[in-house]
């Protein structure tokens, strides 16, 4: 049970972030749903679901550190104390090969992918784990957990994915000296990178597609259900000697090129 937990989950008015939400509050724990100001009405449906005792809804730009610092102000603005939890699932993707028919990548294009995937990352990271430290450690000296989201194109990135496997594979680096940075003040770090699931971005796909893409996974044959992912980070949580270290969960897929 997350009855203690008082998380951030950035990304997650839809999608690996809504279930991730979703797991936390019905385990008990508490959310600030952080997206876009063009998501809100999604978050008001989450909220409508699950009550505006267990989650608010903070308008974000995660490169911001603003938005992000007002995100934090509201968890304990509205009683629940400093956040002990941050999920970073904000995230954008593009296609574009390296040098293609129209000429090179372009540079603005490759820029925004990191700035938003990586730097917003760390951004969380580095404003999450300073309310963090202000807390009381527990038995066994902690006081947060922070969980990146990376992804298998970090390791298996395919063509046209130069821009979005960089900035995954940064989130990858960015785990365990993170993790050593903020041993000192009880706080671990961790990074989920996940296959392929039935997020907004797939479903949208015909259902034969949807399954083709299913069979390639080794087991189970079929796309993740994002439930699973807010499984992982439920279990990351109340596991204290998870730290340090990336998690695949991609039902053993390899991309091809």
């Amino acid at each position: 049970m997350l009855s203690k937990t008082v998380s951030l989950v950035t990304g997650s008015a839809s999608g690996l972030g809504r279930a991730t939400v979703e797991r936390i509050v019905s385990s008990g724990g508490k959310a600030i749903i952080c997206d876009l100001p063009s998501q809100s009405s999604l978050a008001d449906s989450i909220i409508d679901s699950l009550g505006s005792d267990n989650v608010k809804f903070s308008p974000c730009d995660v490169t911001q550190s603003s938005d992000v610092t007002a995100a934090l102000d509201l968890s304990e603005n509205s009683g629940w104390g400093p956040v002990n939890c941050a999920v970073s699932c904000a995230g954008i993707a593009t296609a574009s090969k390296t040098l293609g028919r129209k000429g090179p990548h372009s540079l603005e294009m490759f820029s925004n992918v990191l700035a938003v995937n990586t730097v917003g990352t760390f951004n969380v990271i580095r404003l999450a784990s300073e309310r963090m430290s202000t807390l009381d450690p527990d038995d066994n000296g902690q006081r947060g957990v922070i969980i990146n989201t990376a992804s298998i194109a970090a390791y298996d990135g395919q063509v046209g994915q130069a821009a979005y496997a960089a900035s995954k594979g940064a989130i990858v680096g960015l785990t365990l000296p993170c993790a050593r940075d903020l041993s000192g003040v009880g706080v671990r770090v961790m990074t989920i990178a996940p296959g392929l699931f039935l997020t907004p971005l797939l479903a949208g796909l015909p259902e034969k597609v949807q399954e083709e893409m299913g069979k390639q996974i080794p087991c189970p044959r079929r796309l993740g259900d994002p439930s699973e992912f807010g499984k992982l980070v439920e279990s990351i949580i109340e596991n204290p000697m998870l730290n340090g270290e990336v998690i695949r969960i991609d039902g053993g897929y390899r991309m091809p090129p």
